[in-house]
């Protein structure tokens, strides 16, 4: 039989429910590659999207490298001189090369960084994030909650199950932009990767591989993220039984929530926290 009772303790096991899936698809999803990801079907495609691009930047490897000929060398008689002949023949050689195998420098920094990652997960010894469960304590009280007390129980789990949901979401789609942010890399790299031709324009190349590790660093700020809520999720808000049922489920419902809000903030800020550590 459906009771106000029965809603309330439903509405908020859903919801934590919902918080226990995406953290448990998280802990999938950071150790996954970008090419076994969702099937690999994204990574044929960003593939199929570099080679094109590839043709475009081997055009711009010879703009930025006559660029660079003409603001290093003052006059034809300086290129035919060995040494900078010897130079320009070097650096358009290591620019060809960044542009043919650059998505090989780039899946070697990714497994560097799944190293780290899977280096952290097993110190640990941490398989599974701890799930969050509603307390018996709670489930007891808001069953012997009659029905005028049980009405402000309503619009705290409205608001409390609307939160967790919110923020699962959250957490979730910043890990999924992380893979995405790598597949925007991958795609488009050709083109900063050309800009090594000149030395006015090899910054950019530099740029553009501390960001790319910036972004694979991330999974291992999520990581840690994730084991320090587990920590904190294997010790759940103190439960006072002496309050009322309102009180009660207020209470853990907003420590709770805190704690999420630390998790979520951190995850959410991984690419400051990543390029504030190393510098990039």
């Amino acid at each position: 039989m459906f009771t106000a009772s029965n809603w309330i303790i439903d509405n908020l096991e859903n919801s934590l429910q919902t918080w226990n899936d995406k953290l448990g698809e998280i802990w999938q999803l950071i150790t996954q590659t970008p090419q076994s990801f969702k099937g690999g079907q994204i990574w044929s495609a960003i593939l199929q999207i570099n080679n094109a691009v590839k043709a475009i930047a081997l055009a711009l490897l010879v703009l930025f490298f006559v660029m660079g000929v003409v603001k290093t060398c003052s006059s034809l008689t300086d290129v035919k001189k060995p040494e900078h002949a010897l130079k320009l023949f070097f650096r358009f050689a290591i620019s060809k090369a960044f542009i043919t195998y650059g998505l090989d420098f780039m899946l070697a920094i990714f497994k560097i960084t799944q190293g780290l990652i899977s280096t952290i997960m097993q110190t640990t010894n941490i398989g599974v994030v701890s799930q969050v469960a509603l307390p018996e304590e709670i489930i007891n009280a808001v069953k012997n909650c009659g029905f005028l007390n049980s009405i402000p129980l309503w619009s705290i789990t409205l608001i409390g199950s609307l939160f967790i949901s919110i923020m699962s979401f959250i957490l979730i789609l910043t890990v999924y932009g992380r893979y995405f942010k790598m597949y925007l890399y991958v795609a488009l790299a050709p083109i900063p990767l050309s800009t090594i031709a000149s030395e006015t324009t090899q910054n950019v190349a530099k740029s553009f591989f501390k960001s790319f590790t910036a972004v694979c660093l991330e999974g291992a700020i999520v990581v840690i993220a994730c084991i320090i809520f587990s920590l904190f999720a294997s010790s759940p808000p103190v439960v006072d039984s002496n309050v009322s049922a309102a009180t009660m489920v207020w209470k853990y419902i907003a420590e709770l929530i805190f704690n999420m809000l630390v998790l979520v903030g951190t995850v959410k800020m991984s690419d400051r926290v990543v390029r504030e550590m190393m510098g990039l």
